[in-house]
């Protein structure tokens, strides 16, 4: 009788609740903050190749839940929309303006890109080589079957005029991965769904036989905890349907050829030349612990009129690549095409296996070939490395920068070389450690050249010697200073020609405007894009031109949220009780006085960083002078509803010497919180409650048992 009366109560209790839940449907959040997330973000920018125009993309402020809502599959780590064939969730553009750059740095009247109808869902935008064209996808929802319409359109740059580029019912877009490339300035390389694919294989009632896992070879392999990998025979034959593409190269005028076998391409790559494809596919054996990235790699090489070359490499299965930070893949990695030269491949194979563990020198080589070698000739070894390799800048066959890192000593070296002068030794010019915020040198400006790659623009000066920009964030003890500096490539001699305003403003180096066939660049006609921003003022676009350093303002973005114009904001330091100095960023909402107000809710946002020194973890990353942007994402949120938070407050796990920083984690992340509270309990502010949230639940319960125990205990 007990049993049935507690059965009959609680249906009762579960109707009553549908019943409300029906009643109410999705609720609406207070008012306050239904103010700012409604309000749309500024718009995105693309600069034009030959950098004379700027594109800007308007966007939504929230996805529409009918897409948060859409059924997706989810395989080897991809969420895909099987209505579409993309990956699921994808944020896009409502739309596209298009303006002229002027002499004077001034933009030219907008011209909106038109042609598609209300209501388009646009991506992937990118310029022709030229710049006079833009490519992108545009996709709509049909009202009445709910089914979705991929396809690929261009428009003039002149006019704003957009078209579908590919009108054939019988062509259907592949977004999985990598869906289109500009060959040149009139053809461009699409991912197609294969025209022989019909419906997708459905689940059987039985299972194909048992998962079965063998370890007879008794091989150690260590894994990260991942999810959402391929489960079974049948996952596995989803994936191949969904991510199998048929190449299409599409000319401006629609016509059609199709090249290279159907195969899951992850990547497509044009020679600078505009001669060469390198194509990029994974292929089977797949796996049920790994991701995609892992799968069977295939690097194959083509003509652009679909003439199959050699393949470059063909990587088998990397399950046991070990978790030690700092291993890798073995074999040929990180294949790229050398931006400067027509049709020369570069890459780096590890030496020691792919293993941190395993001590070796050299530890990586780089290597460089031309895309068609003759018979006899072999790689040419560019650089050896006793670090892991990191990446290449380059400029030109007389100067390129390498860059290689090792993480457990956080050391990270930058090499001057001269790839095509073999009679040049490798010259050493920063050394340093990667945790040293204030020794950062940063990184160069780069040039588009005219064949769609970016090479070190090269800076002319009246001094003799090879001069190039860095640009960096520029911390210091004060708060972040970004910079500009002209840098001697051959003596490593520096000059800073620019750096931001230290009082009020917090500017940066965005782009370089000026342009040049040869990426030559006179210091004297410097044109670069900047944004400027203060605590009360958003981010606003200005085009600053050399050599009086004047600034021509090119947007007029209002303030997204003015009701919390005048929200309190301070970038504070403290101590924690070992003495490594911490640091964070307090908001309180306007017109909070904490001897007159009553105790506020606060809210903590942070995330734990691994450092192997106390000075570095010490140190300022941060600026008092940047806007705060408040996004629904994003704690600041909150200031509308009356809440205190405490930004991103350093919580560094510090492993000095032969010590790891998990040794101590528990430790220092409960005394890192401690320190936070005790300083915001110091300055005079007064919280009724606290609330943590970190980006792990292994952080926000370590976090939130110690206030607990804090407050409540």
């Amino acid at each position: 009788m007990n049993v049935i009366s507690k059965h009959n109560y609680i249906q009762t209790s579960d109707l009553s609740m549908r019943h409300q839940s029906a009643e109410l449907g999705y609720r609406r959040p207070p008012k306050q903050i239904e103010e700012i997330v409604d309000v749309p973000p500024n718009p995105s920018y693309i600069i034009s190749p030959r950098r004379d125009r700027i594109m800007f993309l308007k966007r939504r402020a929230m996805p529409p839940l009918s897409d948060l809502a859409k059924p997706e599959n989810v395989l080897s780590g991809i969420r895909i929309d099987p209505g579409s064939n993309m990956r699921s969730r994808m944020s896009f553009y409502t739309g596209i303006t298009v303006h002229m750059l002027m002499d004077n740095g001034t933009l030219g009247p907008a011209k909106e890109v038109h042609g598609y109808a209300d209501g388009a869902k646009i991506n992937f935008v990118t310029w022709s080589p030229d710049g006079q064209h833009m490519a992108f996808t545009v996709r709509y929802e049909d009202k009445v079957d709910s089914s979705v319409n991929l396809s690929l359109w261009v428009a003039n740059a002149e006019s704003g005029e957009a078209r579908p580029l590919c009108i054939s019912e019988n062509i259907r877009l592949n977004a999985i991965f990598e869906l289109f490339v500009w060959v040149n300035d009139s053809t461009v390389l699409v991912c197609t769904i294969p025209s022989s694919r019909g419906n997708p294989p459905k689940k059987p009632l039985v299972p194909f036989g048992p998962r079965i896992r063998s370890n007879e070879h008794k091989n150690v392999v260590q894994m990260r905890a991942t999810k959402e990998m391929l489960k079974d025979l049948h996952e596995e034959q989803l994936f191949d349907y969904y991510a199998t593409s048929q190449l299409i190269l599409v000319s401006m005028d629609g016509q059609v050829k199709p090249i290279a076998p159907p195969a899951i391409y992850t990547a497509l790559d044009p020679s600078p030349n505009e001669k060469y494809l390198m194509l990029t596919s994974v292929h089977r054996p797949y796996s049920s612990i790994v991701s995609y990235e892992r799968f069977p790699k295939k690097v194959e090489l083509w003509t652009v009129d679909g003439t199959f070359i050699r393949e470059v490499c063909d990587l088998p299965l990397a399950e046991d690549i070990p978790i030690t930070s700092g291993s890798v893949r073995k074999g040929k990695r990180l294949i790229r095409w050398r931006p400067d030269m027509p049709s020369t491949l570069y890459w780096v194979e590890a030496q020691d296996g792919g293993d941190a563990n395993v001590n070796v020198s050299p530890r990586d080589i780089v290597y460089m070939e031309r895309a068609d070698p003759l018979n006899d000739e072999k790689p040419q070894v560019l650089l050896e490395l006793d670090l892991r390799y990191r990446r290449t800048s380059w400029c030109n066959g007389s100067h390129a920068l390498v860059y290689e890192h090792w993480y457990k000593t956080r050391r990270t070296r930058t090499w001057v070389i001269s790839p095509d002068c073999k009679d040049v030794s490798p010259q050493v010019l920063f050394e340093r450690s990667s945790e040293d915020a204030y020794s950062n040198p940063g990184s160069p400006i780069m040039c588009r050249t005219p064949a769609g790659t970016f090479v070190i623009a090269k800076i002319k000066t009246k001094y003799e010697g090879t001069y190039i920009l860095l640009k960096g964030q520029g911390a210091t003890p004060k708060g972040s200073i970004p910079f500009l500096d002209l840098l001697n490539i051959n003596t490593g001699v520096k000059e800073r020609i620019w750096e931001s305003s230290k009082e009020k403003y917090y500017e940066s180096v965005l782009a370089l405007m000026s342009y040049n066939p040869k990426c030559e660049i006179q210091l004297n006609q410097l044109k670069l894009l900047v944004s400027k921003e203060s605590r009360r003022e958003p981010a606003q676009y200005y085009i600053k031109i050399w050599p009086d350093k004047n600034q021509v303002q090119i947007t007029n973005y209002s303030h997204p949220h003015p009701q919390l114009a005048l929200l309190q904001k301070e970038v504070i330091r403290y101590q924690r009780k070992d003495g490594v100095k911490l640091t964070a960023t307090l908001y309180l909402p306007p017109g909070y006085n904490p001897s007159e107000d009553g105790p506020l809710p606060c809210l903590i946002w942070s995330y734990p960083g691994e450092f192997k020194s106390r000075e570095a973890a010490g140190q300022v990353r941060r600026s008092p002078n940047k806007f705060a942007r408040i996004s629904s994402n994003f704690p600041l949120l909150w200031l509308a509803r009356g809440f205190a938070v405490l930004a991103d407050p350093t919580i560094p796990i510090i492993g000095e010497g032969d010590q790891e920083a998990n040794d101590r984690y528990i430790e220092q992340l409960v005394a890192s919180a401690e320190a936070a509270v005790n300083e915001i309990v110091r300055r005079g502010v007064r919280f009724s409650l606290v609330f943590v949230f970190c980006q792990t639940i292994y952080v926000f319960l370590s976090v939130h048992c110690f206030l607990c125990f804090l407050y409540w205990g």
